[in-house]
């Protein structure tokens, strides 16, 4: 099949205009509150491929939104060769393919409203290789002057002359979609798998934890603004704060917490982060537990974790298994930066065994000897602000 990145090697503007396709997927699904979705997905967007330098202009179809080089007298677009043209695009779509809320990215050729535009762009977009395919069009126009199975029977046999390849409905190497709007018709090849979900900022701010705050040496921060750096280009805007823990760590050893050390330590810093999302107008906490993946997060423990707050605790990665959280870290290009070594202030200091059945009321008593609450509200305070650039 087609590679769902690379743009079509007949880019000619005769056969048609390369641009992308955005599809929604569950966004499409929320009713009265749709607009909302979409606008933020927008936003989204365009702030996600303005660091691509190619100026977009960006239009909305039916659960579609569509991104081109900007037109006009004068405008990038009208300046470009052919093939710079697709190379924008090309860019376009790959950084596109990072924005959460996205199901599928297509590069695809926007030509005129008429059957043999279609048809002309559905030779260019294939070869003579060998291989079948199949055309699927779908006329959302039912003003266009044929039906959509008229369509997919007149380019096909028109792809057929071209290249001599069959048709095979259920089982083809190559499938043609073709999109028949209100204004103009989208031929494509394939698609990119994008990364699905919701819109960001849509359900409000979290804080994320992300363990590793130093005793000393640059190397855990260093650690947590690379991560949170190559996680920026899904989120966008994102805040690092790094809560210098290691003193605190050291006072919870002197309160006696014995095998409750790694625990309490964990405790407080739930509680830090509450204070700092109090600061920040956060609404929820994010934790990499995965039930099970080390001794001490047992269920009985994580219940214990989960009291020592008041906001809700999201944990994405409670049932995956160290297999899967690594193919993920792989997929998103940060397993590297998790492998590098750093002070890790959950080992330092860590007791020879640890509780895997706390007790709250336990914990509960080592926090009034340390005055839990007094220090994470001190230690939110300390919290240095870092941005990605």
């Amino acid at each position: 099949m087609t590679d769902p990145v690379t743009a079509p090697e007949a880019t000619n503007r005769t056969v048609g205009e390369p641009c992308v396709l955005l599809k929604l997927g569950e966004i499409f699904l929320k009713g009265k509150n749709r607009q909302q979705f979409v606008r933020m997905q927008q936003a989204n967007v365009r702030a996600a491929v303005r660091s691509t330098g190619v100026p977009v202009e960006l239009t909305v179809r039916e659960g579609v939104l569509v991104l081109r080089v900007t037109h006009g007298e004068g405008q990038a677009a009208e300046r470009m060769t052919a093939a710079e043209h697709a190379e924008a695009m090309d860019r376009v779509a790959a950084r596109a393919a990072d924005v959460p809320g996205i199901v599928r990215v297509c590069r695809a050729l926007r030509v005129d409203k008429t059957p043999e535009a279609a048809a002309a762009a559905a030779i260019a977009l294939t070869s003579p290789a060998s291989g079948t395919f199949a055309v699927r069009a779908r006329r959302r126009d039912k003003r266009f002057p044929i039906t959509s199975e008229q369509l997919n029977v007149l380019i096909g046999d028109r792809v057929n002359a071209a290249h001599g390849r069959k048709v095979s409905l259920k089982h083809p190497d190559t499938e043609i979609f073709v999109e028949v709007d209100a204004r103009e018709v989208f031929v494509f090849t394939g698609g990119q798998p994008g990364q699905g979900g919701l819109p960001v900022g849509m359900s409000g701010r979290a804080v994320v934890l992300i363990s590793g705050m130093p005793l000393t040496g640059p190397e855990s921060i260093y650690k947590a603004y690379a991560l949170v750096r190559g996680l920026d280009r899904f989120q966008g805007q994102s805040h690092l704060y790094v809560v210098p823990f290691g003193k605190a760590q050291q006072a919870l050893a002197t309160t006696g917490a014995g095998r409750l050390q790694v625990m309490a330590q964990r405790r407080l810093m739930l509680k830090t982060a509450e204070a700092l999302a109090g600061r920040l107008h956060a609404s929820a906490l994010v934790t990499g537990d995965s039930l099970g993946q080390v001794s001490s997060q047992t269920l009985t423990n994580i219940t214990a974790l989960d009291d020592a707050v008041t906001l809700p605790i999201l944990r994405p990665l409670l049932g995956w298994d160290k297999t899967e959280i690594m193919a993920e870290a792989r997929r998103l290009d940060t397993l590297a930066i998790s492998e590098l070594p750093d002070q890790d202030c959950c080992t330092l200091l860590t007791p020879r065994r640890v509780e895997t059945r706390a007790k709250i009321d336990d914990l509960r008593r080592i926090e009034i000897r340390l005055d839990a609450a007094e220090l994470a509200e001190q230690l939110a305070l300390t919290a240095q602000e870092y941005r990605p650039e």
